[in-house]
């Protein structure tokens, strides 16, 4: 077994033993632009357990780092908190080469694996609640179903505190560093929203309630170790603060406008909704779809409480990177958000109302007709979009004025 990988001991019987692919750029439409890990780890107790595995391309690393401090064939269990591909594309590979005694994972998650994989090995499905005996030390297990697969569960080393999140409190972040506190805030913590904003999203209800079981199970962890990313030790806190946050979706004074533009009209729009939006006392954060990726843009959208998108009509429809940014923004579910729609047109101008319909289907509370422009805005259009940024405001003072819901 090549020693070219070290593994790096987290806590007094458990190491990580993960990948870190620095050239990854793109993960199923997000935008990895600082690449990501594929973490897996390593606990030495009486029955050695292997807690996940890694992408396929990054097998050889990962039994690297295994090898650097037990002899791979020596690990008994391997728990399998996601069936994703990023987790488990060489869990085949592992199965026939350790045999391990039990392959471990929820009862959704054995279905998955079979369906994946077709294995001939038997799986092992624990439920909710229940526990595993590694001699000396237990393993705790609670379903996260949905949380962001029907499989996905996390797993407690409570002789550790040492909680195996599976995706929950993750990031797409390729690093050296291992822990949270040998990195950048402003990275870290960007990184944790662009992945929660993404990945996490859509389940925000699944959120709240993980949370709130977990107080109520009472777990204690000084380490959150994630799939991906850094290992939580100085920041478990403040990221399990703004996970609550986040799922609770309450609106700010913030304004994404969207759009993009064929000849420059939308775009002056564009401005001049943002230059309303900001003398009406809200935040303006203007994004052109042709040079903001989607992923980025919905990191923006996680904190916002206003959506205004604009296009040109193009062939009777959507300019196509605006269609692309609603469809991917309405699959990831933003919740509470007010809304306008705008744009310009030669001759036939049906956008408009395109967007307006899509916002609507992503219950965005529409907050004043669109403005619709042939060819080049005047003045007065642009007066008209001004205005239309301060009733975007001022709706959003009402509404953070208001609770929740």
């Amino acid at each position: 077994m090549s020693g070219t990988f070290a593994a790096l001991k987290i806590s007094d019987h458990v190491y990580w033993v993960g990948a870190i692919d620095w050239a990854l750029r793109e993960f199923h439409g997000y935008l990895t632009s600082r690449g990501t890990t594929y973490n897996a780890y390593l606990i030495l107790a009486d029955k050695i357990t292997l807690i996940d595995t890694v992408k396929a391309p990054f097998q050889d690393e990962m039994l690297s780092r295994i090898a650097s401090v037990v002899e791979p064939s020596r690990i008994a269990y391997i728990i399998s908190n996601h069936s994703e591909m990023d987790h488990t594309g060489c869990l085949p590979e592992m199965i026939e080469l350790v045999k391990p005694e039990k392959v471990v994972a929820s009862v959704m998650g054995v279905k998955a694996l079979q369906e994946h994989f077709h294995f001939r090995h038997e799986l092992v499905a624990v439920k909710d609640g229940e526990s595993l005996s590694l001699g000396n030390m237990n393993l705790q297990f609670m379903e996260t179903r949905m949380l962001h697969w029907p499989d996905s569960m996390v797993t407690y080393l409570p002789e550790e505190r040492l909680l195996f999140s599976q995706d929950g409190f993750g990031m797409h972040l390729a690093s050296s560093e291992r822990f949270d506190d040998e990195i950048s805030e402003d990275i870290l913590f960007y990184e944790a929203a662009k992945y929660y904003a993404n990945i996490i999203m859509p389940f925000a209800p699944v959120v709240t309630k993980a949370l709130e079981k977990l107080q109520k199970i009472g777990w204690s962890a000084s380490r959150i170790a994630a799939d991906h990313g850094p290992i939580w030790r100085s920041g478990i806190a403040k990221i399990i603060d703004l996970y609550a946050k986040w799922a609770q979706r309450a609106p700010t004074k913030k304004a994404v406008i969207l759009y993009d533009t064929m000849w420059q009209s939308t775009a002056r729009m564009a401005r001049a909704i943002a230059e309303g939006v900001s003398s009406g006392g809200a935040t303006a954060k203007v994004m052109s779809l042709g040079v903001s990726h989607r992923s980025d843009v919905a990191t923006e959208v996680l904190d916002a409480g206003a959506l205004v998108v604009g296009s040109p009509t193009l062939n009777n429809g959507l300019f196509p990177t605006v269609a692309d940014g609603l469809t991917y923004l309405q699959g990831l579910n933003p919740r509470h958000l007010v809304g306008a729609a705008f744009g310009s047109y030669g001759w036939s101008g049906q956008a408009v109302k395109q967007i307006e319909n899509i916002l609507n289907e992503m219950k965005v509370e529409l907050v004043d007709k669109g403005i619709n422009v042939r060819y080049v805005p005047t003045a007065e259009n642009l007066e008209e979009c001004v205005s239309l940024g301060r009733r975007v405001a001022e709706k959003l003072k009402e509404k953070c004025a208001q609770p929740t819901p």
